[in-house]
């Protein structure tokens, strides 16, 4: 039997009575949307006011950047406790919860007086985002029948692409009429809003009460500082034999880390799903995917300001087809994964994503702005197109009590598999070019994005054909 027989059959006999009736449904994706944006724009806003906020600060611009790298790293960090926290007294606390010190931290942010006390706000701010994005996959389970759970997975991709790729119009429009303080007050209404619709819209939850595991949490936590510092290091010369140390120290945690997860019930970092293939294959699958577009992310910038000549503000426009394509595609994908096989729709997606990037990189040595366009949209369509049927299937192959579990699996292999592209990119230029940035080093690792890409689409067809049921 075919994997979309096999899949129709359960969630024919899944039947849709699960989820909430249709008016509640979309007040309670309303509420969700609010946070996710909310959380969304603020992990890329304050990039476009770096220079301001390092002047009225009086802070050099390497140290700045903690702005941006303090929300990374917390989110980073929280994801995996919040997940497991979720299913402990249920989602909806952790996202209420989250909603609250988002909002708390967003006017710290506006108000700081030092760089020390914004970085500080900036934590709590991704400690918030952590909370929202690893209920993400409870939410879906809870808030959508079965049979409709891609239409939920495809809502939320939009959310997120179209978030990304407006973050620095809005911090430019903001900027331009009025200072930075804004771009994190901004939040406080908006949070309030959500705040106040939550408890009335979104589907109640009670959670397995199991015991919290303070012991996971510092071992998660250790290892995921070392890896990212060590990943983030890599590309440095002076630093590689140290960043090689940290990438070994975090192998050696995160190995701890697992063996401590295998001794519990209801472990924290989710491995017994990996015990279903559905769910192990396509976790791979999003930390290739994700390896591929955090590469293009970095590697195209750089293409277009230094090997083009590009202006910076040009160079935004031009990569702003990727999200909105992949925001579009995710729209339609998450519904056809709903009917189709996830299998077929996973792995065209990643050929499309690798057939754009290596059209980027086989680009003429001056391309126009619209050989460039479509090029990137193509890349980004791909990706959008794998992105939720893929997140469909991890979501659904999970035991609806075990969806935190799942979300933070889900957020974890998109930020590690983020983190990796980057890496990649910073090693493609130095062993090519010597640090610098050549057609031939953006070339290369375009390449080297592809090949990723190639191989998020061949897990997707070895996906085995079926579906776990709930």
């Amino acid at each position: 039997m075919s994997e979309l027989d096999l899949s129709s059959e359960i969630l024919n006999s899944a039947g849709t009575s699960d989820g909430l009736p249709a008016p509640q449904r979309r007040m309670a994706m309303l509420t969700y949307c609010i946070g996710l944006a909310m959380s969304v724009l603020d992990g890329n806003i304050a990039n476009t006011a770096l220079p301001s906020i390092a002047v009225q600060l009086h802070a050099k611009p390497d140290v700045s950047i903690w702005v941006v790298n303090a929300f990374l790293l917390a989110v980073s960090i929280c994801v995996l406790p919040m997940s497991s926290l979720a299913d402990i007294i249920g989602y909806k606390r952790v996202y209420q919860t989250g909603l609250v010190l988002f909002t708390l931290a967003s006017l710290g942010c506006s108000l700081p007086r030092s760089l020390e006390e914004l970085v500080l706000a900036r934590i709590f701010q991704g400690v918030g985002a952590a909370c929202m994005w690893s209920v993400s996959a409870a939410v879906m389970r809870y808030t959508y029948p079965r049979a409709m759970l891609g239409r939920g997975v495809g809502l939320s991709g939009i959310i997120v692409f179209s978030s990304a790729a407006a973050g620095p119009s809005i911090a430019s429009g903001i900027l331009a009429i009025t200072t930075w303080h804004w771009l994190f007050a901004i939040n406080i209404p908006f949070g309030l809003l959500a705040l106040s619709l939550s408890e009335k819209t979104l589907a109640p939850a009670t959670g397995t009460r199991h015991k919290w595991d303070l012991q996971s949490a510092i071992l998660n936590a250790t290892a995921v500082i070392l890896l990212i510092t060590g990943i983030d290091g890599a590309g440095e010369p002076n630093y590689r034999w140290i960043a090689a140390g940290e990438i070994v120290a975090a192998a050696f945690f995160g190995t701890l880390l697992v063996r401590r997860q295998l001794s519990l019930r209801i472990p924290m970092l989710a491995v017994d799903l990996f015990e279903r293939p559905v769910f192990a294959l396509a976790s791979i699958s999003s930390v290739c995917a994700f390896m591929a577009q955090g590469l293009a992310f970095v590697a195209l910038p750089f293409y277009f300001v230094d090997a083009l000549g590009i202006s910076q503000v040009k160079a935004g426009l031009l990569l702003t087809p990727w999200p909105i394509a992949a925001g579009v595609m995710s729209h339609f994908s998450g519904r056809l994964a709903d009917r189709h096989s996830l299998r077929v729709l996973g792995t065209s997606g990643m050929l499309t994503m690798c057939t754009g990037m290596v059209l980027l990189a086989l680009a003429p040595p001056h391309p126009s702005a619209l050989n460039i366009v479509w090029r990137a949209a193509l890349g980004g369509a791909g990706f959008g197109f794998f992105g939720a049927p893929n997140s469909r299937a991890m979501v659904a192959s999970a035991p609806r009590e075990r969806s935190g579990g799942a979300g933070g699996i889900a957020t974890m292999s998109r930020i590690v598999g983020q983190s990796i592209g980057v890496s990649v990119v910073a090693v493609v230029f130095g062993i090519v070019a010597h640090g610098e940035v050549t057609l031939r080093s953006v070339d290369v690792a375009l390449i080297c994005g592809a090949c990723f890409a190639l191989a998020s689409g061949a897990i997707s067809t070895a996906r085995l054909p079926h579906i776990q049921p709930e």
